[in-house]
């Protein structure tokens, strides 16, 4: 007889089918706010931006294109990463729902990218070779692919402590490193053009998009020390200090990563800037996580402050988001 979960981890088709009674509440009140942030690419439209995209420079045009070329296929990454290696071992029904608006999230973030590309006189194979041959940026899928890998492993027994600890590294990596730091990067720069009124309607998009991303990061927070919670013998300083140290690396990648896409910089950014956003959210991620700050550095996109704040969000859903949510009553 399958051994049956008593925590927020579980496995099996049978698993989970029941909403009430609703044992985690902070999953059903983040599905809820998601519904409500509801919101499509082609409400916003782009022809502005067109006419400030050939007023830009080389190098702004080259760092817009690399932004979108990293974060569009990585978004159907994080689909995958939701897909086979989250969803099947979290058996809670009001979890699930989460995950399910989530990986639609995703796609509809992946197809914002996709009406960009498709909008400004991109080539689409000069956007997905941009980087190519690097070795930062294979570092990077490297560092991916890897705990993908862990996610995609048919063996996983989610019921073990090894289990367990596989499944917390997996979700580290991709919901606080891919999505809650190495995304960042690119959000910060894609919505730094705004700073100088170019591209408002991009930046826009991207403003949505990182809301969304922030309810994503709180759900897997709330994941990840639920999980903590709940099985206490994870709890050693060895794996915390694994754990901690599995996400300075990544900072170190993302780092190189930035050397390289923007060797000269443009005009109010370079990669010394973009490099201290990624450790001061990197902090910010390791202090909602219970760590101690590594770096202790200021944020130096103060503009970016509200995007960036997931502490906020916690109780975010408990007043009306009138931003951007579809209206529903007409």
């Amino acid at each position: 007889m399958a051994q049956q979960p008593t925590g927020i981890l579980g496995s099996g088709l049978r698993d989970g089918l029941s909403l009430y009674p609703i044992r985690y509440q902070w999953a059903y009140d983040l599905y809820n706010q998601a519904v409500a942030n509801t919101w499509f690419p082609n409400e916003v439209q782009l022809v502005q931006d067109l006419a400030d995209f050939d007023k830009m420079s080389d190098d702004e045009k080259h760092a817009l294109k690399t932004v979108i070329s990293y974060l569009n296929p990585n978004e159907l990454l994080i689909n995958k990463s939701l897909a086979f290696g989250i969803y099947p071992y979290v058996n809670a029904a009001e979890a699930q729902l989460y995950l399910s608006k989530q990986m639609w999230e995703e796609a509809n973030h992946f197809m914002s990218f996709e009406y960009i590309i498709e909008t400004f006189p991109f080539d689409r194979e000069e956007i997905y070779a941009a980087g190519f041959g690097k070795k930062s940026l294979a570092d990077k899928a490297d560092f991916q692919n890897k705990h993908l890998d862990i996610m995609l492993d048919p063996n996983l027994d989610i019921y073990s402590i090894e289990g367990k600890k596989d499944f917390v590294r997996s979700l580290v990596a991709y919901n606080i490193v891919l999505e809650g730091i190495w995304f960042y990067s690119g959000f910060m720069v894609g919505m730094s053009f705004r700073q100088r009124n170019l591209l408002r309607n991009v930046g826009s998009l991207l403003d949505w998009i990182t809301r969304d991303e922030n309810l994503h990061l709180t759900f897997g927070i709330n994941l990840l020390l639920t999980i903590l919670d709940e099985n206490p013998e994870l709890q050693t300083q060895e794996f915390a200090d694994e754990i901690r140290q599995l996400i300075l690396q990544a900072v170190e990648l993302e780092v190189a990563y930035n050397n390289d896409m923007l060797p000269k910089g443009i005009l109010g950014l370079n990669a010394d800037y973009v490099n201290q956003y990624v450790k001061h959210m990197t902090d910010r991620r390791l202090v909602e996580l219970g760590f101690d700050p590594e770096f202790n550095v200021p944020n130096p996109a103060k503009w970016m402050a509200t995007a960036n704040d997931t502490l906020e969000l916690v109780n975010f859903f408990e007043s009306t988001n009138t931003s951007y949510e579809v209206n529903t009553t007409k």
